[in-house]
């Protein structure tokens, strides 16, 4: 069977072509697809809620080309929330779609959005980030194993603080680190400071640390890119797949994860395929859940 109607709590949805292969190296369909998101659900919906959701749509598979949708799809249904925003950019208002149930969450995967893609605020609150982030992003031949010696410089460096930081892998080749904030911030203060540390890091470790976002300086160092903090930007979300070859997922992992793989140097141990991460989510819960509680000032307000 290719489509089949549906009902998820209430709400009916068609979904289509569910034996069409997104993944081919790997076999995985989009009926595959809408599963993981489904298990997945309690985990990244309080992630996605209330953050307009940047669709990132493949929908022949990871092997074509894809295209990215901020404006909400018109055939969306009436179920599925949407939030004007103002783009500068754009200088018109764009209507996001808001990922606030399961439901939506099922339609988006039928669209072949593989990937999911949210700023560091919520709808309401468009000028006030509730976190840092850095994406640590190496350059050939440097890969996991230098952004987790990276990851645990910087992890240090905000412990000095007395801040608390939370990592996950990238899905794709690198790491992300988050400070939770959760206080009144503007992103002023968050991409000025989170700029600071970059550049401070970088003078201090020039062997493995750029802070300049010029691909020919990159090659076997890592980039701790600060400039993700900006309303403008999106990060791809907690517990997202990957348009990779495999479905791997943007995957949350400890401290002690990341101690371990740099110490043995093997990239494998940050490796997560849907299926492993479906595990992970039942066995440990969600380990990205302080980012969106934990309350943590900004040094130097």
């Amino acid at each position: 069977m290719t489509s089949q109607e549906v009902e998820i709590r209430g709400k009916r949805l068609t979904l289509s072509n569910l034996d069409k292969i997104l993944y081919p190296k790997a076999g995985f369909t989009k009926a595959q697809v809408i599963d993981y998101y489904l298990r997945a659900a309690p985990a990244v919906l309080p992630h996605l809620r209330d953050r307009p959701l940047t669709l990132k749509r493949y929908p022949n598979g990871v092997e074509a080309p894809y295209f990215y949708e901020k404006n909400c799809p018109s055939h969306r249904p009436h179920w599925v929330k949407t939030a004007d925003v103002w783009s500068g950019q754009n200088q018109r208002t764009m209507k996001f779609c808001l990922a606030q149930d399961v439901a939506t969450l099922a339609w988006a995967a039928n669209l072949a959005d593989l990937e999911l893609h949210v700023p560091l605020h919520r709808h309401r609150h468009p000028d006030r980030p509730d976190s840092i982030v850095f994406d640590l992003d190496p350059g050939a031949p440097a890969g996991i194993v230098q952004c987790c010696e990276v990851g645990l410089i910087l992890r240090d460096t905000f412990e000095r603080l007395g801040l608390q930081t939370l990592a996950k892998v990238s899905g794709s080749k690198g790491l992300q680190l988050y400070v939770p904030l959760n206080t009144a911030v503007s992103y002023d203060e968050t991409k000025s400071f989170a700029r600071a540390v970059a550049d401070a890091l970088a003078a201090q470790r020039p062997d493995l640390i750029v802070s300049n976002m010029k691909k020919s300086l990159r090659a076997g160092k890592v980039l701790v890119d600060w400039s993700q903090n900006d309303p403008h930007k999106t990060t791809v979300c907690v517990y997202s797949l990957r348009a990779r070859e495999r479905p791997t997922v943007s995957m949350p992992v400890t401290w002690l994860e990341v101690e371990r793989c740099r110490k043995q140097s093997d990239p494998a141990l940050l490796s997560f395929e849907s299926a492993a991460a479906l595990d992970r989510i039942e066995e440990r819960g969600d380990l990205f859940a302080p980012l969106l509680s934990l309350r943590q000032p900004l040094p130097y307000k």
